[in-house]
């Protein structure tokens, strides 16, 4: 045998002949390996092994010479992928498509070769290519789960959803311990609106996450009809996998730049400084912050730099850093050196996140605000940023971080923004005549419960239609046949492409009234609904992301718009698109409040954020630990 026992570093032992590959080149690996086998008795699976544990240490060029002499047996096809995939990997993807072609020129219904010619296409960036072939792997081998997963993979970058959809399924059905699997599925079938067994789907993902299987995304979760309690068992999950990356390697700490002791440094951490919600949100905030005793910083994941937005973003901010191609180590060690009081993150588990960032610690205090509408469950963030609706006192203890109340709603947004005129109705493919009810909410919150008493609503108001934003695939088509179904009309679901923000803003003159979702409501959404002067009808739930709605409509002074259970949702809503006189007394009410009760001052917003977060700081440089502020 070659390989009989490993020395360190993965150095295989061979008789009294030591092969150190971390030592030598891969050449001279290779001679010395060839030497080695011409005057030894070896096997195949040896010499494979010992290529799979140079392969698994990252070096590539060893394993190669590995892999080239165990291909030499006839049926030897792993070694031979294996080879592929190194030369893959050695920037030599040209050779791996040559070798992979020979290979099913002999062999042209052998899974493994068109998987290897599938992997050897996508490092060429051949994806459309890349994928028939992983999908003709996948046929050829329709028991084995390692090669739909590959396929599955390949097409969800085409970003065919209707495709990926159906792919993920079948990894599911293959392998019902593939839980990363199960949650792209159940995610894509939300955002189609595909429910065919989403129900036990579902369940199935809320009980993987409650027995710590799979890497479920905590943002994805948040859609599902699970508890706080399990939103935080996920969050948990991946906060957990995070700092124990960032223990394995810590950034540097370098002697910081002190800021002054009546000044504060407050960093922002985002990927939505662009053309994002998150800048619709934040922008007016941080002028008006740009003249008081903080120093405000941005930090950028997003390369958006040529937008209008940004360069608000940059005039409001003492310093705007541009950190879209850096590593997150390396923006946690900037950070660091920049010398921040506070770091803000902005974008929790939202996708396009980096908390990964955070679990460096690269400020004294950290704290998540906005974006995320749970908890990080991490040790590292300090605070959450919150208002007492959206986090009554029962549900901190669902939060690691501990609560930081602002006397108003913890939203804030851009009151300069300006209502411009739409298009006319018949133009937005609207009736001339008829009550609007809009939802512009993502595709991903729609679930069977929420459009069903959309569409009992529908039913109850002759003449009225549902404004919804246009999904991916079929997503229209299951809309329409659902309604079919219930004996509405599919002629009064009317579906909008996505516009730019000011055309979008300006639709909600033709909306009556927005109706919103459950489990996850509308945010940003709603508070542009409220902005435009379209009133929102929500039903709080038992979640932070089930009830922003209805903070937005509690803190505008109009708790009447928000209701109990589905019954008084849809008697509320048929009697507003009925009654002539209770729908103008509920408008003008909205229009005296968006003035009258300061969910929209923006002045006295940052006021109070100021003053949050010097209580804060002040807490922690008097030494004690992070503890609730109430407002």
């Amino acid at each position: 045998m070659l390989a009989q026992e490993w020395g360190p570093l993965g150095a295989a032992v061979t008789g009294d002949e030591r092969l150190a590959p971390v030592m030598l080149s891969s050449e001279e690996f290779a001679d010395r390996l060839d030497a080695a086998v011409r005057h030894v008795s070896w096997r195949t699976d040896d010499v494979n092994e010992l290529g799979n544990r140079l392969f698994r240490i990252g070096a590539f060029g060893h394993a190669a010479a590995c892999y080239g002499v165990a291909a030499q047996a006839p049926q030897a096809f792993g070694a031979r992928a294996n080879l592929g995939r190194c030369n893959i990997r050695l920037g030599r993807s040209a050779e791996a498509e040559s070798l992979a072609r020979d290979w099913m020129a002999e062999h042209p219904h052998q899974a493994i070769a068109w998987q290897l010619l599938g992997e050897a296409l996508a490092a060429q960036q051949r994806l459309p290519e890349a994928v028939e072939a992983a999908k003709r792997a996948a046929e050829l081998a329709p028991d084995n789960a390692l090669f739909a997963r590959y396929w599955a993979g390949l097409v969800e970058q085409t970003q065919d959803m209707e495709a990926a959809a159906q792919a993920f399924e079948r990894v599911w059905r293959l392998d019902s311990s593939d839980h990363c699997s199960l949650r792209t599925l159940v995610f894509y079938r939300r955002s189609l609106c595909d429910w065919k067994d989403l129900e036990a789907l579902s369940a199935q993902l809320v009980q993987s996450v409650e027995m710590g299987q799979g890497n479920v995304s905590p943002f994805q979760f948040l859609a599902e009809p699970a508890s706080a309690a399990q939103q935080a068992v996920c969050a948990r999950q991946l906060a957990g996998a995070i700092k124990q990356a960032a223990d394995r390697q810590p950034i540097k700490r370098v002697a910081a730049t002190i800021s002054s002791p009546r000044r504060l440094r407050v960093g922002f951490l985002s990927d939505g400084f662009g053309l994002h919600p998150t800048t619709i949100l934040t922008v007016a905030l941080f002028e008006q912050l740009h003249d008081s005793c903080l120093e405000i910083h941005l930090f950028s994941t997003c390369d958006d730099g040529k937008q209008a937005s940004r360069r608000r973003l940059a005039a409001a901010a003492h310093g705007f850093h541009d950190v879209a191609d850096v590593s997150q180590r390396d923006i946690a060690t900037r950070i660091h050196a920049a010398g921040m009081n506070i770091l803000l993150d902005l974008d929790g588990y939202c996708r396009g996140r980096k908390p990964e960032v955070f679990a460096y610690r690269p400020a004294p205090l950290q704290v998540g605000w906005l974006a995320y509408p749970g908890t990080t469950g991490a040790d590292f963030m300090d605070y959450v940023i919150v208002d007492r609706f959206v986090l009554p006192e029962p549900l901190q203890t669902h939060f690691s971080e501990k609560v930081a109340y602002l006397p108003r709603c913890y939203q804030c947004t851009d009151p300069t923004r300006v209502i411009g005129t739409p298009a006319p109705r018949e133009a937005c493919g609207l009736p001339g005549t008829g009550i609007v009810y809009a939802c512009f909410n993502a595709s991903y919150k729609l679930n069977p419960r929420s459009v069903t008493r959309m569409l009992q609503i529908l039913a109850g108001v002759p003449g009225s239609v549902l404004w919804l934003l246009q999904g991916e695939g079929r997503m229209a088509d299951r809309l329409c046949e659902v309604a079919q179904s219930m004996g509405v009309s599919p002629s009064r679901l009317v579906f909008m492409e996505k516009l730019p923000h000011r055309a979008y803003l300006a639709c909600y003159r033709h909306v009556d009234l927005f109706l919103d979702t459950e489990d996850y409501n509308a945010h940003t959404t709603a508070s542009d609904a409220l902005w435009a002067g379209c009133p929102v009808l929500t039903r709080p739930g038992e979640t932070f992301a089930s009830r922003v709605a209805g903070s937005l409509n509690h803190h505008l002074g109009m708790p009447e718009m928000n209701v109990v259970d589905d019954p008084a949702f849809v008697m509320k809503a048929i009697r507003y698109g009925s009654d002539a006189n209770y729908r103008a007394a509920i408008k003008a009410k909205l229009l005296q409040q968006r003035t009258a009760s300061g969910l929209f001052d923006i002045k006295g917003f940052a006021r109070d954020f100021e003053g949050l977060l010097w209580r804060m700081a002040e807490h922690q440089r008097a030494g004690k630990l992070p503890g609730t502020f109430r407002s």
